[in-house]
């Protein structure tokens, strides 16, 4: 047996200050590192293979090659649209990457007149949520997942009506998650089910 109803949503607290919290940027240093490492190495070649032209030398055989290749291959050749179809894909990503702020695991939190940002990670809102579910009389395990804009809580209650223990679990879990002081509280779904029967 079981109870789930959807709960209330969270009251959102008046801001005190005058900035708006938005989601933080993520550095990304790994796709940026990767792109500088690849137009370094890609401008190191070339650069090389000038002065080497330039010094009297021949260029380099498969920078020849590549050439003969693109002058030669027709637009509609399978590679020609397979290396077009990676160019822009890659330059997709690398948009997305640029225009959106990542950092999905950590949640900003409000704004007061300070210009500091604050924001708490996902683990941690989990934590103080199971903390809280945990405090609650009939609650014998907790699972909290919490995400931007929901949390979901599923309980195991041993004894009690699962009402009750649901309704104080609500209660508990709405002061947890209004004392995070975050700048979107997340909705709350809460599950409270009976321990497994053994055998």
């Amino acid at each position: 047996m079981s109870t789930t109803v959807p709960a209330d949503p969270v009251p959102v607290l008046e801001k005190t200050g005058v900035g708006t919290a938005r989601r933080f940027w993520s550095v990304r240093r790994v796709p940026a590192a990767l792109l500088a490492l690849l137009v370094l190495a890609g401008a190191g070649l070339l650069l090389y293979d000038v002065a080497a032209v330039r010094a009297g030398r021949p260029g380099m055989r498969w920078r020849r090659a590549l050439a003969d290749e693109l002058a030669t291959r027709p637009l509609d050749n399978l590679w020609v649209l397979i290396g077009a179809v990676v160019a822009i894909g890659l330059g997709v990503w690398l948009l997305v990457l640029a225009a959106t702020p990542g950092l999905r695991a950590v949640l900003p939190m409000r704004r007061g007149e300070d210009p500091l940002r604050a924001g708490l990670g996902r683990e941690a809102v989990e934590i103080v949520l199971r903390d809280r579910a945990m405090a609650v009389a009939g609650v014998q395990a907790v699972r909290v997942r919490a995400r931007r804009r929901k949390a979901v809580v599923r309980a195991v209650s041993h004894f009690r009506e699962l009402d009750d223990v649901r309704a104080d679990l609500d209660d508990a879990l709405r002061a947890g998650v209004g004392e995070l002081d975050l700048a979107r509280p997340p909705d709350l779904s809460v599950h409270v089910v009976r321990p497994a029967r053994k055998g």
